[in-house]
């Protein structure tokens, strides 16, 4: 083989190698990525599981207040049963509202509020929010990084013909500012 032959074969090895490690990069910012949505997972589903005691509990002492009580169930049901990430965030936003005014009858309720178990599940639901805004911001950073990652050149060239997409974030919309703010939990 002759010289010219040569470096054409080392040049498309470099090629491959270049692009072998383009696609490995990619392929560890989707798994990072797809890691940070599954801890997301992970804290929805402990805020879904506390979700059905705190009812329970609220149903005690507030019977009457049945829509409020229908409400947190028919939004956690839907929650539950979300598909994707933007489905997730809009039943999660739904939750969360509902939750809030479920909260709201605590202050209407003085022997609810005196509840050592509601207090308790209440403490709960602070915690798991607090671990769930930080699995979000490690989420919405992955998606930043793997979405940035197939746009770049040289990447750009490869991503869509590899099947690499978009990632939506986990965007917690208009309840941004009340998200933000730490949970207060009353007693």
């Amino acid at each position: 083989m002759s010289t010219t032959g040569w470096v054409v074969l080392g040049v498309i090895v470099v090629i491959v190698i270049w692009a072998i490690s383009i696609y490995n990069g990619l392929v560890a910012m989707r798994q990072r990525t797809n890691q940070a949505f599954a801890d997301i997972d992970v804290q929805l589903k402990q805020r879904h599981d506390l979700i059905p005691n705190l009812v329970e509990t609220v149903k005690g002492y507030a019977a009457h207040e049945r829509g409020t009580l229908e409400a947190v169930i028919q939004a956690r049901q839907t929650a539950v049963a979300a598909p994707g990430v933007e489905q997730k965030v809009q039943a999660e936003n739904m939750l969360t509202g509902a939750l809030g005014r479920l909260f709201a009858l605590s202050e209407a309720y003085p022997d609810l509020k005196a509840n050592a178990n509601f207090r308790q599940l209440q403490a709960d639901l602070s915690d798991i929010e607090n671990k769930l805004a930080a699995s979000r911001r490690f989420y919405n950073n992955a998606v930043q990084e793997y979405n940035t990652g197939i746009e770049q050149f040289p990447a750009a060239l490869f991503a869509g013909i590899f099947g690499f997409a978009h990632r939506t974030f986990f965007d917690v919309g208009g309840d941004r500012a009340q998200l933000e703010q730490a949970p207060s939990v009353k007693f």
